[in-house]
C-alpha cells in the first residue's frame, strides 16, 4: 500500500490527509448522531410524569437540557411552560434552530474534502502526464519505462482521490438525511409536549373557575 501511495508522487500526500480527516469526521458523527443520544427513549413520557408529579424543577430542567440534544430543545418549552402555546412553540423552534445546526458539526468539512479530493486526483493526472511529455521531449519514446512512471503517477492519483471522494460524498449525504429526520423527529417530540402541557394548564385553569 505505501508503495502505491509513494509512487503516486507528493499529491498523494494530501489525498491521503483527506481520507484520515474524513474517517475521523465519518466515526464521529457516527457516534455522535445515533437515536439513543440525540433522541433518548421515553423522554417526553419522564418529562411530563415530572411535570404532574411537580417533579419538574429548575435544577431537574438544567438535567434535561444537559442530557442530549432533543433535551434541549424541550427545555426551552419547559423554561416557557407558563406561557401561551405560541410563545412555547417560538422558544422550541428558535433553540431547535442551534440543535440542527449543531447536529451539522463537521458536514462542511466532509463536503469540502469530497469536492476537493478529485481535484488532487485530477491535478496528479496533469503533473503526471507534464512529466511524461517532459520526458518524451528531451528522451524520445525510446524509453517505455520513464514513460510509464509518469502515466502511473497520473492514474494513482486520479485513483487515489476518487476512491477517498466517493465514500466520504456518500456518507455526507447519509449524514444531510440522518440529521434531516432529527430534526423532524425532535420537532413532533417536543410539539407532544407542548399539546399535553397546554391541556394540563386549560384543565388547571377549568378546575380554579
Amino acid at each position: 500500500m505505501w508503495e502505491i501511495v509513494t509512487a503516486g508522487g507528493w499529491l498523494m500526500l494530501p489525498i491521503v490527509a483527506c481520507s484520515v480527516i474524513a474517517l475521523a469526521i465519518v466515526g464521529e458523527r457516527l457516534f455522535s448522531l445515533r437515536n439513543e443520544r440525540v433522541l433518548p427513549a421515553n423522554l417526553v413520557a419522564d418529562v411530563w410524569r415530572m411535570a404532574s408529579t411537580r417533579q419538574l424543577t429548575e435544577e431537574k430542567i438544567r438535567e434535561i437540557q444537559q442530557g442530549s440534544p432533543l433535551g434541549r430543545v424541550l427545555a426551552a418549552g419547559l423554561h416557557n411552560r407558563t406561557h401561551d402555546r405560541e410563545i412555547m412553540k417560538a422558544s422550541i423552534e428558535e433553540v431547535g434552530g442551534h440543535v440542527a445546526h449543531e447536529l451539522e458539526r463537521y458536514l462542511n468539512a466532509l463536503g469540502t474534502i469530497a469536492a476537493v479530493t478529485p481535484l488532487l486526483g485530477l491535478l496528479g493526472t496533469v503533473v503526471g502526464m507534464i512529466s511524461v511529455f517532459t520526458n518524451i521531449t528531451t528522451v524520445g519514446v525510446g524509453n517505455p519505462a520513464q514513460l510509464a512512471g509518469g502515466i502511473s503517477q497520473a492514474l494513482i492519483t486520479t485513483a487515489g482521490g476518487l476512491m477517498v471522494a466517493i465514500p466520504t460524498l456518500m456518507f455526507h449525504r447519509y449524514f444531510r438525511r440522518r440529521i434531516d429526520g432529527l430534526v423532524v423527529d425532535m420537532e413532533k417530540e417536543s410539539l407532544k409536549l407542548v399539546d399535553v402541557l397546554q391541556k394540563r394548564q386549560a384543565q388547571a385553569r377549568v378546575t380554579q373557575a
